[in-house]
């Protein structure tokens, strides 16, 4: 109901998505009458690409128009999700697009709270090697409205390794609504490593001693949050060049220090990708981050892994640049399965330094609520009916548009862990069940349909896990393109990259029909306990009242018989 260009909202929290095409220029005013904050998080946006701040972006005021003191300004390039917040009960944001015919979308909500508040208190400093946080509430679900931020501190000369051991947020396409985001250090305005909901098990490694981690939840779904641990590795010595590499499903980070630079000789101004237009952030140190398929990357498929390739090319100070063998660092990132994130420095002949890091791709799972697959199924458990067709989608969450997902095996349990039982639906790209029909690839999505089996009769719930394979689009021989492999044909070749991902619980419909009859039969049953207690107060009201009349009867009769004996008497004097 909100209209699509701009709006006045006065609503004590809401959730807006926006559309908007080229040249718009659309102001939004968050105001009430309330002695409290505002909130407001843009947990997706999407520009134009490659647009620059001057002609589009997001600007947020502190107050009731444009007027007010400039919070923040996203563009395309910000490398965050926004969360700003004002100093009064108003706030006002605009959006400016420039004359590209692009659809730019974004996902925003905002809400009031009060500073300082008891539901305020969540996240906190983490110092030391090594330690352990979990979400407010873990393992029961966590609160809504809720914005906790961990700032972790290793000793100097370390960086941080970050496991998430459980991690179980409410699952969307865009980790729009609850969400756990991780920047690579001391702050939220450092370079953010990734942004995580769903189900999963990520793994995160900083440049430096400081990471900075976000928990962001809105007032929908609540699942039971996660439990993280933290460990510090100390940094290559003074032998060793001062770099780092880490690549996530969606892109690739290089930070070369100053003073390595300098050791050889060159000057941070003078550094370029293969794609020349791609330059660096220059802070206290040097810093590409750029999407993985961007920037002119060499994408390989290797077999049993893809490998994306990237060269930095360095010219001495004061030169102009120049693209010499002798002068080059190779940046190498290896998507393997379920590889943790490892730096690995190989310093080769010629004065040419070789990074290689191995990464993992982001995969995620969802119901749909029709083969349109449009409208994910948003609550848990997924109550169904036997023989109901359900919808499965399997998305693969990065930037590079040249990979295929295949799902290879599905299978069901009533165990979250999947142990000796087990029902297979697909099983090396073979359907098992009768009633599963697979559909053809579509971008970075497996999609499939399957009917509620038999399976779900005998236990209350069953959970599905899926074995995905990631390959080469453009590679015809991949593992991928050869669909069902029988039994003898099984081992032609390794995997590209696989993994599992895991959704549910799935249960019947009649399972919670049964809870409501039963909570019915409870209401029904009380309210027959209250009938019982009135019908006896009004009979034993009836009793009292029938023995109250017949003592007033009894009393009129002796009065009466009385009188009659007086007169009586009276008759016979005279």
């Amino acid at each position: 109901g909100v209209p699509r260009c701009g709006a006045s909202l006065h609503e004590p929290n809401k959730a807006l998505r926006i559309e908007l095409n080229a040249n718009a220029n659309c102001i939004w005013q968050i105001q009430r009458n309330a002695n409290q904050t505002i909130r407001l998080i843009f947990s997706h946006f999407k520009l134009a690409p490659s647009s620059s701040c001057e002609t589009e972006s997001i600007k947020v005021f502190d107050g009731p128009s444009t007027d007010s003191p400039l919070l923040a300004q996203v563009c395309d390039d910000t490398d965050a999700v926004p969360v700003l917040e004002s100093s009064s009960d108003s706030l006002t944001f605009l959006i400016t697009t420039n004359s590209v015919a692009f659809t730019r979308n974004f996902f925003v909500y905002y809400y009031f709270f009060s500073p300082g508040s008891r539901t305020e208190n969540c996240g906190g400093e983490l110092t030391g090697p090594n330690g352990t946080f979990s979400s407010p509430n873990y393992p029961a679900p966590y609160p809504k409205f809720r914005y906790c931020v961990w700032h972790i501190q290793a000793p100097k000369n370390s960086k941080i390794n970050l496991q998430f051991q459980d991690f179980f947020l409410e699952l969307d396409r865009n980790c729009q609504l609850d969400f756990t985001a991780v920047y690579d250090g001391p702050t939220t305005s450092s370079g953010l490593l990734g942004k995580v909901c769903g189900r999963a098990q990520p793994t995160f490694e900083s440049s430096s001693n400081t990471m900075t981690v976000v928990l962001s939840t809105d007032d929908t779904n609540s699942y039971r949050g996660f439990s993280a641990q933290y460990s510090s590795v100390p940094l290559p010595g003074p032998m060793e060049p001062n770099t780092t590499l880490t690549c996530s499903s969606d892109s690739m980070r290089i930070v070369l220090s100053k003073s390595y630079l300098a050791s050889l000789g060159f000057s941070e101004a003078h550094l370029q990708l293969n794609d020349p237009s791609c330059r660096p952030v220059v802070t206290d140190s040097v810093i590409f981050s750029f999407p993985l398929a961007s920037c002119g990357t060499i994408r390989k498929d290797e077999g049993h892994s893809i490998t994306y390739t990237n060269t930095i090319s360095l010219a001495p100070a004061g030169n102009s640049i120049t693209r010499q063998k002798n002068t080059e660092i190779i940046a190498e990132c290896r998507m393997k399965n379920n590889e943790t994130l490892e730096v690995i420095y190989l310093t080769k002949s010629n004065a040419i330094q070789h990074m290689v890091t191995q990464g993992r791709y982001n995969v995620s799972m969802a119901f749909y609520e029709s083969d349109l697959f449009s409208k994910p199924i948003q609550y848990s458990p997924y109550y169904v009916d036997l023989n109901q067709t359900l919808f499965a989608e399997v998305t693969l969450h990065s930037t590079d548009p040249n990979l295929q997902v295949f799902i290879d095996t599905c299978t069901a349990s009533p165990q979250h862990d999947f142990g000796s039982l087990t029902y297979d639906l697909i099983r090396s790209g073979c359907n098992k069940d009768d009633t599963v029909v697979t559909y053809p690839a579509f971008e970075n999505h497996g999609r499939f349909k399957f009917r509620a089996f038999r399976f779900l009769r005998s236990f209350p719930s069953v959970y599905l896990q899926c074995d995905v394979v990631i390959c080469d689009s453009n590679n015809t021989n991949s593992r991928c393109a050869r669909g069902c492999i029988s039994r003898q044909k099984r081992d032609i070749s390794p995997y590209t990259w696989k993994t599992n991902t895991v959704v549910g619980p799935i249960r019947l419909k009649r399972d919670l029909r049964v809870a409501e009859y039963s909570e019915s039969l409870t209401e029904v049953g009380a309210e027959k306990t209250l009938n019982l207690q009135q019908y006896n107060f009004y009979t034993l009201a009836f009793v009292v009242l029938i023995s109250n009349i017949l003592i007033v009867v009894a009393v009129i009769l002796k009065h009466h018989k009385h009188q009659a004996g007086y007169s009586y008497q009276n008759i016979q004097s005279s």
